[in-house]
């Protein structure tokens, strides 16, 4: 299997430029630059992408890597820092923009010389999104200018002899016109993949992986039921059979009916399913609180206790898997990242674990490989499809303290959002929808009577990967028929407003 080298330099966007590679259907891994060149050697890869990085190349403490790559004989593109890196390794020079003419941010009109392998058959010009204070002010021997913008005259430079390419804007983003495009170019004409990883390739894989690292162990998997770790589940089912014990706690915080519709569509797999009602548990622990980091670490907590208890009761487990996926670990922090949010399956869980190790064969997914690679294991697709709903359930979309009443009334206003989505069509163009309880709480009018109730709000999204995300725009009308729904079916609202803010900056979640 032809792979691809990702060399993270701490960019923002790095694991965007994974998911663009293997949309191509090429395999790729993102490694640190500390990794050792023997080990980034040993890799075996067709081609090396350097990623952007938030970093100034000329500093002493700046990442790097070693010259010695240079001489592998492999194709590199290198994508902002990763571009100027390559320049000023190679005999280069990169400043500090001498003016902010110089410095470009943001979507920016650039010019391709399309002889560039990388820009060939494209339009030579479109928009293309950059982030980079740093100029190049002399480009190495060998390289010649490729693209440019009004600001800047070397925006992208190419050594095609020895396959070198670097660009300094970012064509991995959806603002960059046919960026995709460029990176199939460097992938398929430059590198000479040839497209031999799909999701049914990577089931097998990960499938002898988990038989490698289980051996005769025994797997205690966290079954909420939702599109990760119902695949997750899957694929475990299909490493390890039965010695394979999914427990689904219903906490009392799922949506409507969930518990029961969970149940029945796992009735039919070859695994152990434990359900666990532990409404009264969960509600107690999380009473008076409305921190919501505390509810999470809470929630996380509880749940390895449940684990545990449940593992006593089964025998020895040696094994807790989880269906995290690279969105969940991206936002909770790692290195020197900023921690957005913790994931109760990241960065929630107690210090100690009452097990040998966790497992986590999702972790290297984004949402769409995974419920792709849950068609490929033969889940329904009305599981696959499944909106994303988080660990803490809805804990974290009652703002404030938890209560059994909140959570019921916001479980029936949401299920009425759902359900006229599902009505007019809308669910299949949006990739996650639902309401939250605020604790914001209005005078209103019901016939004759002064009410004093919740504020309802509703959030859908558009998004191709959940690290960044476009508020839905749902027709007025729609609206209109949900919100008058909800505020004569739903005691205690009585008012519905709609959230209209995207990904950054806020997140997808309230809380």
């Amino acid at each position: 299997m032809q792979k691809i080298l990702i060399l993270d330099f701490g960019g923002q966007y790095n694991q965007l430029i994974a998911r663009r590679v293997r949309e191509c259907n090429v395999y790729c891994e993102v490694k640190p630059w500390t990794t050792p060149l023997a080990e980034l050697r040993a890799f075996g890869p067709v081609g090396i992408i350097f990623t952007g990085g938030p970093q100034s190349v000329y500093l002493e403490d700046s990442p790097r890597v070693d010259p010695d790559i240079f001489t592998w004989g492999v194709p590199i593109l290198g994508i902002c820092y990763g571009c100027q890196l390559m320049a000023h390794l190679l005999g280069g020079k990169v400043t500090p923009a001498q003016d902010d003419s110089a410095r470009e941010y943001g979507k920016t009109l650039t010019y391709y010389d399309t002889s560039c392998q990388l820009f060939r058959n494209l339009p030579a010009e479109g928009v293309s999104w950059m982030s980079h204070g740093d100029y190049m002010a002399k480009v190495p021997d060998g390289f010649s200018l490729t693209a440019r913008s009004d600001a800047c005259p070397n925006v992208a430079i190419a050594d095609e002899a020895r396959g070198f390419y670097g660009v300094q804007f970012h064509p991995e983003v959806s603002h960059t016109q046919h960026g995709v495009d460029m990176i199939r170019s460097f992938l398929y004409e430059v590198c000479r993949a040839k497209g031999d990883w799909t999701m049914g390739d990577y089931k097998k894989t990960a499938i002898a992986r988990l038989r490698e690292k289980i051996g005769t162990g025994k797997v205690l998997l966290a079954l909420s039921g939702g599109v990760d770790s119902s695949v997750a589940a899957a694929l475990l089912a299909e490493a390890v059979g039965n010695r394979l014990t999914c427990v689904f706690v219903d906490h009392g915080l799922m949506r409507l009916n969930e518990g029961d519709e969970v149940e029945k569509a796992f009735s039919r797999w070859d695994l152990n399913l434990v359900r666990v009602d532990a409404e009264a548990r969960f509600l107690l622990k999380l009473a008076g609180v409305d921190e919501p980091e505390r509810k999470r670490k809470i929630i996380g907590e509880e749940f390895i206790r449940v684990f545990e208890e449940e593992a006593k009761k089964i025998g020895a487990v040696d094994f807790l898997a989880q269906g995290t996926i690279y969105p969940d670990v991206i936002e909770s922090g790692a290195g020197e990242a900023a921690v957005i949010k913790s994931h109760h399956n990241v960065g929630g869980l107690p210090d100690f674990v009452d097990f040998r190790e966790i497992v986590e064969p999702l972790r290297m997914l984004f949402k769409d490989e995974v419920r792709q690679l849950g068609r490929e294991l033969g889940l329904p697709e009305y599981l696959v499809n499944r909106q994303p709903f988080p660990g803490p359930g809805l804990a974290i979309r009652i703002i404030g303290d938890v209560t059994k009443e909140k959570a019921d009334t916001l479980r029936q206003a949401d299920f009425i959002f759902r359900e006229e989505m599902a009505r007019a069509g809308e669910d299949k163009k949006l990739n996650q929808y639902f309401a939250v309880l605020t604790n914001t709480l209005s005078v209103g009018v019901m016939g004759d009577g002064r009410t004093y109730d919740h504020t309802l709000a509703l959030r859908a999204v558009t998004t191709s990967d959940f690290m960044t995300a476009d508020w839905a725009r749902i027709p007025y009308e729609l609206l209109d028929k949900v919100s008058t729904r909800i505020v004569n079916e739903v005691k205690g609202i009585n008012r519905i407003v709609y959230d209209i803010t995207s990904k950054p900056p806020s997140t997808i979640e309230w809380e």
